[in-house]
C-alpha cells in the first residue's frame, strides 16, 4: 500500500484506517465530466474520504 493519495480527490490511500469510498463529487459517480475522464476521481467515480467525526 503507497502513503500517498492515488487520484487528487482522495485524502488517503485506499485501505488506510478511518477512511472509506464515497462518490466523487466532482462527476456525481459516473467517472465523466463533459466527456472526458474525472480528473478528481481519476475516472473511477469513487474517492477516498475520512469518515468518523472529530
Amino acid at each position: 500500500m503507497s502513503n500517498e493519495p492515488v487520484n487528487p480527490g482522495d485524502v488517503a490511500p485506499e485501505g488506510a484506517p478511518g477512511t472509506g469510498q464515497n462518490v466523487c463529487k466532482i462527476c456525481g459517480g459516473t467517472g465523466d465530466v463533459d466527456g472526458d475522464s474525472c480528473e478528481n476521481c481519476g475516472g473511477s467515480g469513487i474517492v477516498i474520504e475520512g469518515i468518523g467525526g472529530a
